[in-house]
């Protein structure tokens, strides 16, 4: 059996640049250690699994190397990018139906707009990030990820977490984030748990990120940047209990897998 694979390049414009996603397309489910063993391959952040569904919409499926997640950005955006460009999907919007319930995916111009779920972070986990980080952050706060708040921007680029005490924690990855220099915010994000040490650009951080950005500037409207040694540029809105996470992609590759 033969598999089309694509891989591209999220929160970017050119290639090496953003987060590298696979996106495999399927006429129905392979068994789940299947598509395991693809990403494994694979051996990118995420890989994605897209199947149609009769009514016009999809369903997605991500695999880190290590496990399925029930939520990932730069796959999903990855994924619609390959349905518009490369799969003929017509109209200005797409629905994929995930773990995290229904995601739709809006073009928007050179960028294409993920409607993601906010997931507000709660303050908690302090001595276990500081532990985590070896340093006391200015915030420490809980939500799908523990996040910390540090001074500044050049903080975020130097920090060198523990990464075994980051797989200790008792969620999946650590987010660290502060104030940018020449963007509203930056961040990084480190989830060892997941079989990622560092993901170059995490488009489900930014469903914490982007509710706590907005209370502490008091705006919904704002630009980020993850400062991975890749990068990413993201334009985020916040709406209500929705967040819309913008990004351009970039290919990069496509090939076949071949299967016995």
């Amino acid at each position: 059996m033969d598999l089309k694979l694509y891989q591209v390049d999220a929160f970017t414009d050119r290639a090496f640049g953003g987060n590298p996603a696979a996106v495999v397309p399927l006429r129905e489910w392979l068994p789940a250690a299947t598509m395991q063993a693809v990403a494994q391959e694979n051996n990118l952040s995420e890989t994605a699994f897209v199947v149609p569904r009769e009514n016009g919409d999809f369903d997605l499926r991500w695999f880190t190397p290590a496990v399925e997640v029930d939520l990932c950005g730069h796959a999903t955006l990855g994924a619609a990018w390959v349905l518009f460009n490369r799969l003929g999907h017509t109209g200005d919007a797409v629905t994929f139906h995930t773990r995290s319930g229904p995601l739709k995916v809006s073009r928007e111009d050179s960028r294409l707009a993920m409607d993601f779920p906010a997931q507000p972070p709660v303050p908690g986990g302090a001595g276990d990030i500081a532990g985590a980080l070896g340093t006391t952050p200015e915030a420490a706060l809980r939500g799908p990820y523990a996040l910390a708040v540090l001074r500044d921007e050049a903080a975020v680029r130097t920090v060198r977490p523990d990464l075994t005490r980051v797989a200790d924690l008792d969620l999946p990855g650590l987010v660290v984030t502060a104030p940018g220099r020449n963007c509203d915010f930056v961040s990084r994000f480190f989830a060892p748990g997941l079989g990622i040490n560092e993901d170059p650009v995490t488009g489900s951080a930014h469903c914490i990120l982007i509710p706590y950005w907005a209370e502490r500037f008091g705006k919904t409207e704002m630009f980020a940047r993850q400062v991975s040694a890749r990068g990413g540029a993201l334009w985020c809105f916040l709406k209500g209990d929705r967040v819309l996470i913008s990004g351009e992609v970039a290919p990069y590759m496509e090939g076949t897998i071949t299967l016995d």
